[in-house]
């Protein structure tokens, strides 16, 4: 009886923790909001992780870690392909596309493709605000390379490394990130540890003529540089009921971003036979997020392969309702 006394125990401190943290540090680094550049890079592709609010990063491995936790693939014990696509808003469109290849050493490589499009947008000037009759439009990208290993039987170690590029009509830019995350696991109900530093990089400046204005203002306007939205992750999972048929995981995970407030993120997960999950999760510290998330995932199979089908749903206060679509195959060995 004692370890269930303590769980719950743990899981009350926790919610007066965040509780307090939202009450007395409620913009703790919020002015530093819209300081980097490449937010797409923050955006959650993962869908599960949206139903759960994005407390991810200590999760079990899927095929949408190399956006969480690289270090989470060291423990895939098949190849496996993931696809994803998020409905940002405004017609703003992001797709994510990962493949991961099983070594004989324990460890694990992937490749992935992250690419964001906003469609086709009117240009306005000043004095046309309506539109020009013209139209450009934005793409944002990200190649990602990762490798993960097992340091030993609980601990793994991941890295992934990213090439960016952006155009925006005659304008581009390009940089580079480095991703490095942790991943500890114990014997007792599956708790997990997990640290994350994500897109850590230089600065970054867009390329192209210098943007010509003679409308009340004096000369061209200079192009600045700007860091990538690099962000720190801290956080847990447990598996806090594991009885026959059902499991319930509980995660916490601290974010710390360069760019915007320290927030908390609060999940939970029902597990059916492997078969059914459903998830559910709140931000707190999150402008514009007063609503909780919510999930589910399907496990089915093509042929031998067992695929997985997700859906994630992050409802927002100015953006209306993201939605988040994906499936996992793995690829069965054994099987064939």
């Amino acid at each position: 009886m004692l370890p269930k006394k303590i769980i719950a125990l743990l899981f009350v401190a926790l919610g007066f923790t965040t509780q307090i943290y939202a009450q007395i540090l409620p913009n703790f680094g919020g002015q530093r909001a819209g300081l980097s550049t490449l937010s797409f890079l923050k955006n959650d592709l993962n869908p599960r992780s949206v139903g759960m609010s994005g407390a991810s990063i200590a999760n079990k491995v899927d095929a949408y870690c190399a956006t969480s936790n690289p270090a989470a693939l060291a423990t895939l014990s098949e190849n496996t392909l993931g696809l994803s696509h998020f409905l940002v808003g405004a017609g703003i469109q992001q797709s994510f596309l990962s493949y991961q290849h099983k070594l004989k050493n324990e460890a694990t490589m992937g490749l992935s493709v992250n690419s964001l499009n906003s469609g086709d947008m009117l240009v306005r000037t000043e004095f046309q605000p309506d539109g020009t009759g013209q139209y450009f439009s934005m793409s944002q990208n990200a190649v990602k390379g990762t490798y993960a290993t097992k340091l030993s039987k609980m601990f793994s170690l991941g890295v992934g490394i990213s090439y960016i590029y952006e155009t925006m009509q005659d304008y581009n830019n390009s940089t580079a990130a480095i991703d490095l995350g942790f991943l500890y696991q114990t014997d007792f109900k599956n708790l997990r540890f997990a640290v994350v530093v994500q897109n850590f990089g230089g600065s970054s400046t867009i390329n192209g003529s210098t943007i010509a204005v003679d409308y009340n203002r004096n000369g061209p306007l200079e192009l600045g540089r700007y860091s990538l939205p690099t962000v720190f992750k801290m956080g847990f999972a447990i598996d806090a009921l594991r009885k026959e048929k059902h499991v319930i995981v509980g995660s916490l995970q601290l974010n710390n971003p360069n760019d915007n407030a320290e927030n908390i993120r609060i999940g939970f997960e029902y597990q059916y036979r492997k078969l059914f999950q459903i998830q559910t999760g709140y931000k707190l510290s999150v402008k514009g997020q007063s609503f909780p998330t919510f999930g589910f995932g399907y496990a089915s199979k093509l042929g031998v392969n067992p695929l997985r089908i997700n859906y994630g749903m992050n409802p927002t206060n100015y953006m209306g309702t993201q939605h988040n679509f994906g499936i996992q195959l793995t690829f069965n060995k054994m099987e064939r």
